[in-house]
């Protein structure tokens, strides 16, 4: 019932890696299990989090870095528009969102298998806590990802259990069939 990453070739880090990408996907994936539009964008906490909403920011934010990356314009957030990222908008959709998702997904598939080097560098944005000027390697863009996706995993975790008490190890069966 555990996720756990295998590797299928051991000398395939853009592989191994995307993996670990796709193992926390499918964690946010499992949130929205079964719920409907409804639940899935209700707010059980003092968080303004919601499964639905936490699946839109995670999509923005991969897409995002791949797309920063490869030097391509990116989505811009204001301070007025960043709740925005976190919450689903007229006219979309879980389902929405999760197709995206998954066009997001092999978009960085693609990109990270066509890059020649894990090694080649991309340009940080401005931000106060980066440092001025520095680059990061696509190595780092593949882990940055997987922080991020497991850092709102988590979140999702909380706030499904909140709302209904099923629990990741449950949804993991479910997805599964068990």
């Amino acid at each position: 019932m555990v996720t756990l990453v295998i590797e299928k070739d051991p000398t395939d880090e853009r592989a191994t890696l995307l993996a670990f990408v796709e193992a926390q996907r499918g964690a946010l994936r499992r949130s929205v299990l079964g719920l409907t539009e409804e639940q899935a964008a209700r707010k059980p906490s003092a968080s303004e989090m919601s499964p639905a909403g936490l699946l839109k920011h995670v999509v923005e934010v991969e897409e995002g870095w791949v797309h920063r990356a490869q030097r391509l314009p990116e989505l811009h957030r204001t301070p007025e528009t960043w709740a925005d990222s976190f919450r689903l908008l007229d006219g979309e959709s879980v389902a929405g969102v999760l197709a995206r998702w998954e066009e997001v997904a092999e978009e960085t598939a693609r990109f990270i298998h066509s890059v020649p080097s894990l090694s080649d560098t991309f340009p940080l944005p401005d931000a106060p806590w980066f440092p001025p000027g520095s680059s990061v390697s696509m190595r780092w863009l593949l882990l940055h990802l997987v922080e991020e996706l497991a850092r709102h995993a988590g979140h999702a975790d909380v706030i499904r259990e909140s709302q209904d008490g099923r629990t990741a190890l449950e949804l993991v069966a479910e997805s599964r069939g068990d």
